[in-house]
């Protein structure tokens, strides 16, 4: 009982993050036991149901799958011709976009879940580094004379100039096509966007006494925002893949140059102390985040998909006593849609909580490269930092930080306990159930949007961050390449 109970309570919890990198040995026994490991090698989780759902996860961001979802809603647009103005065709399209983005949205999950534990994972490596550069770095100063303190001077410069040309002065840059991908993102996230979506919405309400508030009415744009929303969610697996494989490159960059500042120090110090282990400490939530996180965690294992699995068995098997009408028809996109908007609360929640504790270990990191600049009297180079100060910069980091507040998500839950008794009042006729539908659409239509600007934002700050790292520890580089060539 206490085994089962302990697997009830592990779900939600961030536990503590462990990192060790990986050690430079330079001579003797050890360096044959222990060949260098220079770059980024991702951490291959353990069992093979997580390996294999990841696989399926990665796979839902790939290319070959985003242009499959475009050609499926090409194909809808082109059939709606024909086929749009019957209600069937309307309830038919709606469930199936339904069905598409509630399983979206546990990939979405995973992915935000994954990426959090790998950028912890590197920064308690890099972390894990830093304290043995700090000693050794120390041991070079205490052994450095005045003169060769004077002569460094001159050849720092002169070796930063020799490392550029081994690592390159700059970080990977994305392909052409990856480029283009991300300018896309910052377009679909613009405040502009935003404005553009309710401006749509409110049209449509305005427009909708020329057809009486009909079923109808309802229909069009329950079908146009569930189109939107599977584009975005596709749109959204893509590029957090896209950046997340172009992360790992960076990851890949900023540890061949770590691991090659190690070496040289061991070599100068003849330290063959091992690399300590770093644990970063698992952080504070309240109950409400904690609750919020189990939840996501319970959706990131595709548990919900597996519900979701048996939720249509359920509703095929009770069809004949529906006579299959469109309110039948309209059920299992009625509880995907809801289900759906609850998670696209949940997943913008997320997004921002896990991203902020990777930007305070980041944070952390920084600080730890200013006091290894300070042990060898050497400037830091100046950080670049993330342009803050328009208007629509602002505003979207402020719009995203009311979204992801654990008071919005429980808002949300009581706007569906609220849609439910309202459909249940009107006996879960179409009108109802479309009550459960087209406001849960266009809320979470909303929450994708501001998913990718939240998105972007995060990937903004990243990118500055693992420029800065990279560009510290090429910086130290030079300084020890100086260092070799007056000893």
């Amino acid at each position: 009982m206490e085994r089962f109970m302990n697997m009830l309570r592990k779900p939600g919890a961030k536990p503590e993050i462990q990192g060790v990198a990986p050690t430079q040995y330079v001579a003797g026994k050890e360096f044959i036991d222990h060949p260098d490991i220079k770059g980024y090698i991702p951490k291959s989780k353990p069992k093979i149901l997580d390996r294999g759902l990841d696989f399926i996860v990665r796979l839902s961001g790939s290319g070959p799958v985003f242009f499959l979802i475009l050609a499926g809603l090409l194909a809808w647009a082109l059939l709606g011709i024909k086929y749009g103005s019957t209600d069937s065709w309307q309830v038919l399209i709606s469930d199936i976009q339904a069905i598409v983005s509630y399983i979206f949205d546990s990939f979405l999950v995973r992915q935000e879940l994954n990426g959090y534990e790998e950028e912890m994972v590197v920064a308690a490596e890099l972390e894990s580094r830093i304290l043995s550069h700090k000693r050794m770095l120390a041991q070079v100063q205490q052994k450095l004379e005045a003169q060769d303190k004077e002569t460094l001077a001159h050849l720092v410069s002169q070796a930063r100039a020799q490392d550029t040309l081994e690592f390159g002065a700059e970080l990977p840059s994305e392909t052409w096509f990856g480029r283009s991908i991300t300018w896309v993102s910052h377009v679909i996230g613009h405040l502009g966007s935003i404005t553009l979506f309710w401006v749509g919405v409110f049209v449509w309400i305005g427009l909708g006494h020329l057809s009486n508030y009909s079923n109808e009415w309802q229909l069009y744009m329950n079908s146009a925002s569930s189109a939107l929303m599977v584009f975005m969610f596709a749109f959204l697996a893509n590029i957090r893949e896209r950046h997340d494989a172009y992360t790992r490159c960076c990851f890949d960059a900023i540890f061949q140059v770590d691991a090659s500042l190690e070496a040289k120090l061991r070599q100068l110090t003849h330290d063959s102390l091992s690399n300590d282990v770093v644990i970063i400490p698992a952080p504070r939530v309240s109950k409400i985040q904690r609750a919020i996180f189990y939840y996501a965690d319970f959706v990131g294992t595709l548990v919900g998909i597996a519900i979701l699995l048996a939720v249509i068995i359920i509703w095929v098997a009770i069809g004949p006593l529906l006579h299959f009408d469109s309110n039948w028809w309209l059920l299992i996109g009625t509880y995907a849609g809801l289900v759906g908007m609850n998670d696209g609360f949940v997943l913008r929640n997320m997004q921002a909580r896990l991203h902020s504790y990777v930007d305070d270990e980041f944070a952390r990191i920084a600080a730890q490269d200013a006091e290894l600049f300070a042990t060898v009297q050497l400037p830091a180079p100046s950080d670049e930092v993330v342009a803050h100060d328009s208007l629509t910069y602002r505003v979207s980091e402020a719009m995203g930080r009311v979204c992801a507040h654990e008071i919005t998500v429980l808002l949300g839950v009581l706007t569906i306990l609220g849609l439910v008794a309202g459909a249940s009042a009107m006996r879960w006729t179409m009108t109802g159930q479309l009550l459960c539908n087209v406001p849960p659409s266009l809320i979470e239509s909303f929450f994708m949007i501001v998913l990718v600007t939240g998105h972007n934002s995060a990937d903004d700050r990243k990118r500055v961050d693992l420029r800065n790292t990279y560009a510290r520890r090429l910086q130290l580089l030079g300084y020890v390449t100086a260092v070799q060539s007056v000893w």
